[in-house]
């Protein structure tokens, strides 16, 4: 009797581990499926990428002179909604004289394709080779990640090691995907079970652009250890910037005069 109860208790752990296997990205990646609606100030245009997808994306112009040489900021955004969603970041960036590029990856804001870390990956490829291709070199173009996306912006960050962007702005950044994980899901094995793994702490070591950390103390999606250990990780690190009581989504994390100032002293930089 015992070593039957054993035997189901092993089928049933077998069963859970493997719809969790095969269903895991839904935990991980949450996008608005339909294309947001327009918004003022912003201009419809299409990346491609080395795989062949057309992504639309937001191309907003400055709405201030810029304070030097024209400067793009390319967004890539964090695991839920669109890039309508950012569009208060962006306004607030272009108010500062900035070019901003709201990339949406595949599967996201009626994009094609599903979201996975290597499309995430090449989606962001692609978006740094508009801005390179529109005028931006790339000593004029920093990166600023949100959250998964500051992963996202850290990979592209540490392949572009021989041609370095002019800053990297991570907020709310993970050390790993399987370290947050193991904060929402403490009972699942989850390093084992990731496809998709998202190493920050240890990309942002091979990271040769001036690099700046911005979190939120109160953040209950990416606890604030986890920022500031990617923020010793850092081989660039110019700045730790801590948001006191800001939570994961609030406005003042999100677009606030911290996030703002931050890019705007890698520009300056």
């Amino acid at each position: 009797m015992m070593i039957r109860s054993v035997a189901v208790v092993l089928v049933l752990a077998l069963v859970v581990v493997a719809v969790v296997w095969s269903v895991q990205r839904r935990f991980i990646y949450f996008p608005t499926r339909d294309a947001p609606a327009d918004v003022a100030g912003a201009r419809d245009v299409v990346v491609t990428t080395a795989d062949g997808l057309r992504l639309s994306a937001w191309l907003v112009p400055p709405t201030e002179p810029a304070p030097g040489e024209p400067v793009g900021v390319l967004v890539t955004h964090g695991n839920a909604g669109d890039r309508g969603d950012r569009m208060p970041l962006a306004a607030a960036l272009a108010a500062k004289g900035l070019t901003v590029l709201l990339l949406d990856y595949r599967g996201y804001g009626g994009n094609p394709g599903s979201p996975t870390e290597e499309g995430l990956a090449t989606d962001a490829r692609a978006g740094w080779e508009y801005l390179t291709a529109h005028g931006f070199a790339a000593d004029r173009i920093v990166l600023c990640g949100e959250s998964l996306g500051a992963a996202v912006a850290t990979r592209l960050a540490a392949d572009l090691s021989g041609t370095p962007p002019r800053g990297l702005v991570l907020r709310s950044p993970f050390a790993s995907l399987a370290a947050v994980g193991r904060e929402h899901y403490p009972f699942l094995p989850v390093r084992a079970l990731l496809r998709d793994r998202y190493e920050v702490a240890e990309q942002v070591r091979r990271v040769h652009a001036p690099t700046i950390v911005v979190y939120g103390t109160a953040d209950t999606i990416v606890p604030p250890g986890q920022s500031r250990a990617v923020a010793e990780a850092a081989a660039s690190l110019v700045d730790v910037v801590a948001v006191e009581g800001a939570d994961h989504n609030d406005a003042a994390l999100a677009f606030g005069p911290a996030l703002i100032g931050a890019v705007e002293r890698l520009v300056r930089a």
